[in-house]
């Protein structure tokens, strides 16, 4: 019996308890081609030696000139690696990183972070207009409309 040939996924996270999630999901990523998208360098320690890491301007969206530069370095990791799916974790490289996705016909997951217990977060409502498969770690938040839920990362 043959395997499926793995998928090239792109999985981004801006830091913090983002970024900590993301790595909680890297078990179902292992027969994956893995880029890894990040806000900070000093994650590389988080991950095995031969992972793939791009480190990306810490963007809000207040400062509109970092955005500006996070838009250019997403597009270009978009556009060199090509992934076929893109999970996200947050915030706004995550969201941005799905809608540019769209440029290659990537897939996009979008899981809205545990810390957002009482409503989605404003990058969990835009992700969701993106996403293929939006999720929340919350069962009270899931609607029928999405987010779904099917379980949590914690």
């Amino acid at each position: 019996m043959s395997r499926k040939s793995p998928r090239r996924v792109m999985a981004v996270a801006s830091g913090g308890g983002h970024w900590v999630q993301l790595l909680r999901l890297r078990p179902a990523l292992r027969d994956h081609d893995v880029t890894f998208v990040t806000v900070r360098d000093q994650y590389r320690a988080d991950l095995d030696a031969d992972d793939r890491l791009i480190v990306v301007e810490d963007a809000t969206r207040w400062d509109r000139l970092k955005m500006v530069k996070l838009t250019l370095q997403l597009l270009w990791a978009v556009l060199r690696h090509r992934p076929q799916v893109i999970i996200s974790t947050g915030a706004a490289p995550g969201v941005l990183a799905l809608q540019l996705g769209k440029l290659v016909r990537a897939r996009g997951i979008w899981v809205d972070s545990i810390a957002n217990c009482e409503e989605i977060s404003m990058s969990g409502r835009r992700a969701g207009r993106l996403a293929d498969l939006w999720l929340t770690q919350w069962p009270h938040l899931a609607t029928e409309d999405g987010p779904r839920y099917e379980g949590s990362v914690a």
